[in-house]
């Protein structure tokens, strides 16, 4: 037990370093940061079991839940200050909503028209969508003002910005070798003028039956393995290419900046902490419980995120996890630009 503790105590270290190195340097151990929430109950329980056995090796795993306290808070927050309602405040929304179900994943009816009375119930002010579908028939005209992009040869997709107050710019980053791709639009609120990413990253593509990933990862199976892990692997270093072209056009803004999207990535990744930089991210500043934002089975995973700029307040943050209409769950923050 104390050998199998000491190699988790090793390996969580490793974890802690890796959002601090670029995934080309090394692609397959940046698998780690998919891990870490695991990483810490594991050290818990170790120090649960020596703590009942009074032994002092409970002090090794102790020091390593100290050291990652400051990663504990991306995984899960035990609660949020509660604010006043203000004029200033504004909500801003973001999806993925996976085609509005075009290829009929879920079996289900009508999941555009769910997903339309999903948003008309929240009502936020500015909307942001990934894997948006044109396909879908969803009426949306309580937003004024809009910009979408579409892209692809057979099967068209984009993302989409929706706002109920004024776009007086809009663009998009280009993204080279991928069907991914950055919008952004400048939306005038009052007198101030703010610009929204809405960003979706390339997808690392892990199944989200666990059964699936047990069977890939099987030692007895090592060509499955290897694939999986070279899959991941790639997919970090095209993130990281992606965020690099991504931060260089985001330093031209001159405007306070909100970032909404799916990044494919956990809070405790490389990309995750090169994109958000400076900003605040929602869930940390006013998210309770583990903010999930993929259909992952057994393990609460948060790869959909909304930033906010540091002249921001983030009064609330919710994830929608109980509303089942796509791969990804709704998350919706109220922001006020101070």
């Amino acid at each position: 037990m104390y050998s199998l503790n000491v190699v988790l105590i090793i390996v969580t270290f490793v974890a802690y370093i890796l959002p601090f190195l670029a995934p080309k340097i090394f692609p397959i151990l940046s698998v780690l940061t998919l891990l870490m929430p695991l990483f810490f109950i594991l050290n818990g329980l170790f120090f649960i079991y020596w703590g009942f056995q009074f032994k002092k090796r409970m002090i090794l795993s102790g020091l390593v839940l100290l050291i990652g306290i400051t990663f504990i808070n991306k995984f899960y927050k035990f609660s949020a200050k509660e604010y006043p309602s203000d004029e200033k405040n504004f909500t801003v929304m973001s999806y993925n909503v996976r085609l509005f179900n075009l290829f009929k994943w879920l079996d289900k009816p009508d999941v555009a028209g769910d997903i339309l009375e999903f948003i008309n119930d929240k009502n936020p002010d500015i909307l942001c969508i990934q894997e948006f579908s044109s396909s879908a028939v969803i009426d949306l005209k309580v937003y004024p003002h809009k910009y979408i992009l579409m892209e692809g040869n057979k099967i068209k997709t984009g993302q989409a910005i929706f706002s109920k107050f004024p776009i007086i710019n809009q663009g998009n980053v280009v993204l080279p070798s991928t069907n991914n791709s950055v919008i952004y639009a400048d939306i005038k609120k009052g007198k101030d003028i703010i610009r929204v990413y809405n960003m979706h990253l390339q997808s690392i593509k892990i199944s989200p039956d666990v059964s699936e990933i047990s069977e890939n990862i099987d030692v007895i199976n090592k060509d499955k393995s290897q694939m999986m892990l070279s899959r991941i692997s790639k997919a970090f270093k095209l993130q990281q290419q992606q965020a690099e072209i991504f931060k260089k056009h985001e330093k031209e803004s001159d405007y306070p900046i909100i970032i909404c999207g799916d990044m494919n990535n956990s809070a405790f990744s490389y990309v995750y902490r090169n994109i958000k930089g400076s900003l605040k991210d929602s869930f940390e500043e006013a998210g309770v419980g583990f903010g999930a934002t993929y259909k992952f089975k057994y393990y609460p995973t948060r790869i959909d995120y909304i930033f906010a700029d540091e002249k921001m307040t983030v009064k609330k943050f919710e994830s929608f996890s109980d509303f089942e209409n796509s791969d990804h769950y709704p998350i919706m923050a109220k922001l006020s630009l101070e």
